[in-house]
């Protein structure tokens, strides 16, 4: 994995002692909070609805066993001992003391981490596959693209305020783990000349208010060409893209308002009138960055074929992944137990895995966009040894990918923007959903289902937009309605869900989901997916069977 070198690491100690006077201004009275407001969310601090949160970054959604430790140590010194991992493979606080989030800066800088552009308008994480680097379909590694566009984004004096934040998504297989159609950007790397990438740009995906699926912007760019037609898409951008109102600022409505063709006219004429000499020390860069992902020393092992019963056999059904690497396996690690909050870890659980990183993974720990965490490099031979360890940590649950691995934002629980909550809707949902796995694969069935995703608002950081089942909470006549829509995928056949019909109450929904699924199972061909099956049937089915229900129960 990368690792800070000496700029890198006063780059980001410089910035923490910058906001420590900030923040000693504001506790003083010397700032107003219209005044500090800019300058927190350049360091990540948001103020929500109890405390501030801060959301620190994790570049890619790669860890090391001890910045895991730093984490739990964060979350157990100045919060409430847990932190939540996010959508954009980051970790939030949500209980932290204005006059502690300086010394929570200096620990991760120490750390070879910070809290730099995780909100504000400029470019945010940079994400991919949390299998990068492991999965066997795996063309090119996208971790050393991600680095450098970090680098490269890293406080860019032109797009430092952009009209709306910006988000960038890179992966390296056809098989899509990181919803790179849903951002701003997407790549797409490919085997190219001399070691170095030749990249798919996609643009204008994104949530929200109005979601959208990315289009293809131009196909097999060679490495040379990827960083400046990036700078000029963030440039035409940047001069074009709406101000006058932020919920049509999203590179999404410029690409749609001026139509694919116009934009991409206006990008290559930014590329012809400029000198592009500046971009050329990019690949000796990228060379440098790529040489810190070099996994050449993961030998393969033996590789053993595993008996299993029971839970263990689920959890190696569910949990575990195949690698590129004869011997080894990607070991997915579920922060979605039954009755849990998607996403939460305590310090305990963020400790247990950093332990079991050092032992079983290389010291290297990924956090996935579904809000999990993964252990990229285990041997087979110790499949049951982890497996017996997260027992005992209560980190066993062997659901990923099931209807159970629900992605929900924090919801009116935290956020100052939310109109409903996410997280209670989440847990009842994790408990019906789950119960229903278990009784099918008890009876010998196949667990697998529809993703399902809620968000607490139209912001739509729960991604429900995006997911087979999605769950919009909104607020109607100042009581809480949960909106359906159905067949939204964010793989490669990346799709926008379609609204059922009129909303449900939150003691309605999990009643909902379980209908959905009953008629999914009546109608669906043998082996067949939620999305496939909703493709073939359409909306009027889904709807005729919930709302018809509903009408009976309410004569």
């Amino acid at each position: 994995m990368y690792q800070y070198d000496g700029y890198d690491q006063a780059f980001v100690a410089a910035r923490a002692a910058e906001f420590r006077d900030q923040v000693g201004r504001r506790l003083a009275g010397q700032l107003t909070e219209d005044e500090f407001k800019p300058l927190r969310l350049k360091n990540g601090l948001y103020l929500q609805l109890h405390a501030y949160m801060l959301r620190v970054a994790i570049p890619y959604g790669v860890l090391s066993s001890d910045q895991m430790r730093t984490l739990a140590h964060l979350a157990e010194r100045y919060d409430r001992g847990y932190g939540h991992f996010t959508t954009r493979q980051n970790i939030q606080f949500n209980w932290t003391q204005l006059k502690d989030v300086p010394d929570m800066l200096d620990i991760l800088a120490e750390a070879g981490m910070h809290a730099i552009q995780t909100s504000g308008n400029c470019i945010r994480n940079v994400t991919t596959d949390a299998f990068a680097g492991v999965a066997g379909d795996e063309e090119v590694d996208p971790r050393a693209t991600c680095e450098l566009l970090r680098q490269w984004s890293s406080l860019h004096p032109e797009f430092a305020f952009l009209p709306r934040k910006f988000k960038i998504a890179v992966i390296g297989a056809d098989a899509d783990r990181a919803a790179m159609k849903f951002h701003d950007i997407g790549l797409r790397a490919r085997p190219g000349e001399d070691g170095r990438p030749r990249y798919d740009i996609w643009v204008g995906g994104g949530q929200g208010r109005t979601p959208r699926v990315a289009q293809l912007f131009e196909e097999d760019v060679a490495f040379e060409r990827m960083l400046p037609t990036l700078d000029a898409m963030l440039r035409v951008y940047n001069l074009l893209g709406r101000r006058d109102n932020k919920y049509k600022a999203r590179i999404k409505i410029l690409v749609a308002e001026m139509g694919l063709e116009a934009y991409r006219a206006e990008v290559y004429a930014d590329l012809d009138g400029r000198d592009l000499t500046p971009f050329a020390a990019a690949g000796a860069e990228y060379d440098r960055i790529a040489a810190h992902f070099d996994d050449a020393s993961v030998s393969a092992a033996a590789d053993e074929r595993i008996a299993a019963k029971g839970a263990f056999a689920e959890w190696l059904d569910q949990n575990v992944t195949a690698h590129k690497v004869a011997g080894y396996a990607v070991v997915s690690i579920s922060l979605k137990a039954r009755g849990a909050i998607p996403g939460d870890a305590t310090g305990e659980d963020m400790r247990a895995v950093a332990d079991l990183a050092d032992d079983f993974s290389r010291g290297e720990i990924r956090v996935t966009h579904r809000q999990n965490l993964v252990l990229p490099f285990v041997p087979k031979s110790a499949l049951r040894e982890v497996y017996e360890r997260l027992v005992d940590a209560g980190l066993e649950t062997g659901n990923i990918g099931l209807s159970s691995d629900i992605i929900a934002c924090p919801g009116l629980d935290y956020c100052a923007l939310a109109t409903a909550r996410s997280i209670p809707i989440a847990q009842a949902l994790s408990e019906t959903l789950r119960a229903r796995e278990i009784r099918v694969r008890s009876a010998g069935g196949d667990p697998s289902g529809p993703t399902l995703n809620i968000s607490g608002c139209i912001n739509a950081c729960g991604h429900h937009h995006a997911a087979n089942i999605g769950i919009l909470g909104l607020n109607k006549a100042e009581r809480e309605s949960y909106q359906i829509t159905l067949g939204g995928r964010a793989d490669e056949g990346a799709s926008i869900g379609e609204i059922l019909g009129p909303g449900f109450s939150a003691d309605e929904v999990p009643d909902v989901v379980s209908r959905i699924l009953d008629t999914w199972d009546a109608n669906r061909v043998a082996g067949e997916a939620f999305a496939d099956t909703y493709a073939r049937l359409g909306k009027d089915v889904f709807k005729a069977a919930i709302y018809e229900e509903r009408l009976n129960v309410a004569a």
